[in-house]
């Protein structure tokens, strides 16, 4: 099969899309931005931003509890965004629990286990492309039970070997935690097979969604996953906002996260009963403006359709891994069958940071380094990679001027 043209994959919505990020329309360093750093967080449209500033300038008030009018308004608001992400992911909505982000999530889901189920001997699965925040909470909670840190080694062209996942699944493992599109080579893992095979040994399985949220359908019961965790602000939301689904007996079995006001039902010196699930995790004044921003962001997802996302970047992303292959010296980290959102690539001997500064002369933005995945450049024994990452409001003409950018940049550093 042919690689695809730019005028191909020439979509007349994309410019309709790029006009609702205001930040889009700004030049840097004298030329048009060409923002490619949406792996580390993406950008806001307008109805994102707007939806926050009408929360902040019309019915600003905490949530929950209140009898007056702007207490029942901004928690029908926040209610409402949980709802709404509920049917973004295909879960119930008492099965959102709302948190800081991913890396709050699977720290929340990794201190339930250390309390109630992990114990010395017991086995915690992860894989060696996964973020730091998929690693270090998993790594706290064995060194404190005494458990053992197992990891899914990869193929040199970034894959999970699932032959030795297979055979890494015995009775000892609690818990199989796993990204579902890695941050750094994009390479995207059967995770219904991961969760299927971890299922008929009885043993439950978490995803980090970070990087898939904004990439893909996300159904959560029909892939019959255990937890799952996203960030809102790598789908188009704010910061500081994200989620964790959990099934409903799961999210029952788990001890409370933190203690504090919203997560009870009754509390006497002696005895604190807690809040039903979802509320029994959230203690404290929620993050409710950027939960608000966060449903804001899944409508305008809705408005797009994630599928018709899914389609075009797909074939943006064969048209910019078939022109930075022309660049001479130019290596792939991470060349996946499967892959969506991250490029990683090196040029010759020059350091990747070398690369992202003469880029970002540019005006084109790019993040570069070790990507929170450390263990993972270490396995391909790379100090870091320069990453591209796209969304849907990315064109080939960005793509045109990250390849001629790069090319500049190995000429000034040669």
């Amino acid at each position: 099969m042919e690689t695809a043209t730019a005028q191909d994959i020439l979509w007349p919505e994309v410019e309709l899309i790029r006009n609702e990020f205001p930040i889009l329309q700004q030049t840097v360093n004298g030329r048009p931005l060409v923002y490619l750093d949406n792996g580390a967080t993406t950008q806001k449209p307008v109805s994102v931003i707007r939806s926050m500033q009408e929360y902040y300038t019309q019915y600003n008030s905490n949530v929950h509890r209140g009898v007056h009018t702007l207490s029942q308004q901004a928690t029908a608001a926040y209610e409402a965004a949980r709802h709404a992400v509920a049917a973004f992911i295909g879960a119930h909505h008492h099965e959102v629990v709302f948190t800081k982000g991913t890396t709050d999530a699977i720290n929340l889901v990794a201190a339930g286990f250390r309390k109630s189920f992990l114990r010395e001997g017991d086995e915690i699965i992860i894989s060696a492309m996964e973020h730091h925040s998929n690693i270090v909470p998993w790594q706290l909670a064995c060194e404190e039970k005494g458990a053992k840190l197992k990891v899914v080694p990869i193929s040199d062209k970034g894959e999970l070997d699932m032959d030795a996942f297979r055979s890494m699944l015995n009775p000892r493992v609690k818990l199989v935690s796993i990204t579902w599109i890695s941050n750094t080579l994009g390479t995207v893992n059967p995770v219904k097979d991961i969760i299927d095979l971890a299922h008929e040994q009885g043993i439950p399985v978490m995803l980090d969604a970070a990087q898939a949220a904004a990439h893909t359908p996300i159904k959560v019961h029909e892939l019959d996953v255990d937890f799952l965790a996203l960030s809102g602000h790598k789908l188009f939301g704010p910061t500081g906002i994200g989620i964790l689904f959990g099934k409903e007996s799961w999210l029952e079995q788990l001890p409370p996260y933190q203690g504090g006001g919203d997560m009870i039902k009754h509390v006497t010196f002696e005895k604190t009963t807690y809040a039903d699930v979802p509320l029994k995790f959230e203690a404290g004044t929620p993050a409710i403006c950027e939960a608000i921003g966060l449903g804001a962001a899944v409508a305008w997802v809705n408005k797009v359709g994630i599928h018709k996302i899914q389609a075009y970047e797909h074939q943006l992303t064969e048209y910019a891994v078939a022109a930075l292959k022309q660049i001479e010296g130019l290596r792939f980290i991470g060349e996946a069958k499967h892959r969506s959102g991250a490029i990683s690539f090196l040029v010759g001997d020059t350091h990747p940071s070398d690369v992202g500064v003469l880029l970002d002369q540019q005006g084109i933005a790019v993040r570069t380094g070790h990507h929170c995945t450390q263990p993972l450049c270490d396995r391909f024994g790379i100090p870091g990679t320069v990453r591209a990452s796209l969304a849907v409001y990315n064109t080939t003409d960005d793509i045109d001027r990250l390849v001629e950018g790069v090319r500049k940049a190995v000429t000034l550093l040669g």
